[in-house]
């Protein structure tokens, strides 16, 4: 690996909304930014203080030569929280999101109160053949077709109803907006990554939220909540991938009465 590459934590974007002790951290999927949560910042920052980065290699977090990966992130993060002097958060991850707070409440579980996976999982090298033909197809789309084509196609599968034209809009020129090496590295590095067997020891209360038809099955998060120590789905209709975009009320509701109930 060339050593100008940077392998140390980077200095993130981020917006800081809302007062209180209770902190969320909203971290945002893959080939986006904080962006994602539009429809979560106004909402939950009326009753706490809410930390959205950019994460590493996404929006206004990109520098050149970085090298990639959940570790990288989670590391990122954490510097985040020590530089604002928060000692405890809960991290609400959506999609490559969920991986980073799965990572962090591992690797940091006194940094944690508790723990909201949104639409993601805690094996993105365990998902079988649906991952094995998501990244063959992926890596194949992006390097024969561009980064512009695959955000449209992406934005597509996302929003394809009517009435959802804004959101697809708006999710295809954040994703095009990438910088096309940072895309691929963040998406192989999180292909590649999982806890395995170190997710029971995760001791969080845990909030898991599934769209009903997201990429991977309701009985996937099924699945791996029942490996949890203390984990619950819930199940968002009529909902895609883009749940906290595409079904934000909902979501929000789920969200806010988890985090009022002890």
């Amino acid at each position: 690996m060339p050593k100008e590459i940077n392998k140390q934590p980077i200095s993130l974007d981020y917006s800081n909304t809302g007062h209180g002790d209770n902190v969320l951290l909203l971290l945002h999927g893959l080939g986006s930014t904080k962006q994602d949560w539009k429809f979560q910042i106004p909402a939950f920052s009326k009753e706490y203080r809410v930390i959205a980065p950019d994460l590493r290699g996404h929006g206004k977090s990109f520098h050149e030569n970085l090298a990639y990966g959940v570790a990288f992130m989670v590391q990122d993060v954490v510097n985040l929280l020590k530089q604002l002097q928060i000692k405890k958060v809960t991290p609400i991850g959506f999609s490559m999101g969920g991986a980073v707070a799965y990572q962090l409440a591992y690797d940091y579980p006194e940094l944690i109160d508790k723990l909201i996976i949104v639409n993601s999982g805690p094996d993105f090298n365990g998902l079988g053949k649906i991952g094995e033909d998501l990244l063959t197809n992926r890596t194949e789309f992006l390097k024969t077709k561009g980064l512009e084509a695959l955000a449209k196609e992406v934005a597509y599968n996302m929003f394809p109803e009517p009435g959802q034209e804004a959101l697809r809009s708006e999710f295809e020129t954040r994703c095009a907006a990438n910088n096309y090496n940072a895309y691929y590295q963040s998406f192989v590095t999180l292909m590649d990554w999982g806890l395995g067997d170190k997710l029971k020891t995760i001791k969080a209360k845990t909030l898991v939220v599934a769209s009903d038809m997201d990429y991977t099955p309701v009985d996937f998060k099924k699945g791996y909540v029942e490996r949890m120590h203390d984990a619950q789905l819930q199940v968002v209709k009529n909902s895609r991938h883009g749940v906290v975009l595409d079904q934000p009320e909902a979501f929000n509701n789920i969200v806010l009465q988890f985090l009022k109930n002890e």
